[in-house]
């Protein structure tokens, strides 16, 4: 829960419904639905967003409950030892495996343009760097990007008390529809409902990730590159439309600091360049899967690592080309689709992780 707990936006909610929230347990105990009904929390499985706070405390209970063997410290080293692994941690453990999982979500996959980098953070940041939006209070910000996250973050510094203004190069803002609860037979037939949303696409994704890992390479990447874009909430028009300042058709092309400001150069949709100064500008540009980023890996594992626009190969039991390594969550969306991105692909994967490891123990201690 690294991620939701210590990067998201304090105030923000979960595009993902209710029953699309769950963490997964054997019996599909304890449901988001079981935790906000034992609280006395308001909870609806579709109609009602969840919140960054019941999400969190949700998944904190869930550990408490159903994870035990827990050691909370951040990995620093993993690299090949005989039989398997090696693992350091913060605290100063060491750990050896013959399998490793790596579940390490979003955290490390910030994706920063490149006028961004050489830029010191007292100026700019990225959106996973901006948990409380309440320290830009009084100041003049902008943010660039044009998905759920630009989205939810400028809604919040607003309400925060924060001059805003959203930069996005589309031509406008796209909103999930709002959940209809009585749809017609007809309806249901067209676009079937799933935890990824409404349509065909998704249910197929959403149902069938061994059909997504049999597909040519080429069109899994595709599909994971364009399926499910970054479409604000439905329930974050009111926050938005009318609000602040939006900018359509807006690029960024330069980014350099003067008399204590970031000024922006941005070419707007009528062709003219424009330089605006402000006192922060966040760049909202989501997450991209890059194994290189993980830094505690070791290089003589990296080299050994098929990768594939950055993301793992993975079989059919996620295990990558080293053998006993493997992933899941996002960098396992471009092998099994857009379903991994989410909290309720861990349905499908810690099962065939359950199964997959029982069968190879069983192997093992027959031969």
């Amino acid at each position: 829960m690294g991620a939701w707990r210590d990067q998201m936006p304090r105030g923000m909610h979960l595009k993902s419904a209710g029953f699309a929230s769950d963490l997964y347990a054997p019996g599909l105990a304890f449901t988001l639905g079981d935790y906000c009904a034992e609280r006395g929390l308001a909870y609806h499985c579709a109609s009602l967003p969840v919140s960054l706070e019941t999400f969190v405390a949700y998944g904190m209970e869930f550990q408490r409950r159903r994870v035990h063997a827990l050691v909370d410290s951040s990995v620093t080293s993993l690299a090949p030892a005989s039989g398997g692994f090696e693992l350091r941690s913060s605290i100063g453990h060491s750990v050896r495996a013959r399998r490793v999982i790596v579940a390490v979500g979003v955290s490390h996959f910030a994706h920063l343009p490149h006028w961004l980098l050489p830029i010191p953070q007292r100026w700019v940041s990225h959106s996973s760097q901006c948990a409380d939006p309440g320290q830009f209070k009084g100041q003049r910000v902008a943010v660039v990007g044009g998905g759920a996250s630009a989205v939810d973050l400028a809604a919040l510094l607003h309400a925060e008390g924060a001059a805003v203004e959203l930069l996005a190069r589309g031509a406008g803002i796209d909103f999930h529809r709002p959940p209809v609860e009585a749809r017609t037979l007809l309806r249901r037939l067209l676009e079937p409902g799933s935890g990824l949303g409404l349509g065909w696409r998704s249910r197929l994704c959403s149902d069938a990730p061994d059909l997504f890992h049999a597909l040519p390479e080429r069109l899994r990447l595709r599909i994971v590159a364009n399926h499910l874009g970054p479409a604000a909430g439905w329930f974050m028009r009111d926050h938005v439309v009318g609000r602040f300042p939006i900018h359509f058709g807006a690029t960024v092309e330069t980014l350099r600091v003067m008399d204590r400001q970031a000024h922006l150069r941005v070419r707007y949709s009528d062709g003219q360049s424009r330089e605006r100064p402000f006192d922060h500008v966040i760049a909202a540009t989501g997450y991209r899967v890059d194994l290189s980023r993980l830094g505690f890996v070791d290089d003589r594992i990296r080299a050994r690592l098929r990768v594939v626009g950055g993301a793992p190969v993975l079989d059919h039991h996620f295990e990558s080309s080293v053998p006993g390594l493997h992933f899941v969550g996002p960098a396992s969306a471009s092998s099994f689709g857009p379903l991994m991105r989410f909290a309720c692909g861990a349905n499908f994967t810690a099962r065939r992780l359950a199964n997959a490891f029982a069968g190879f123990d069983g192997r093992r201690s027959r031969s």
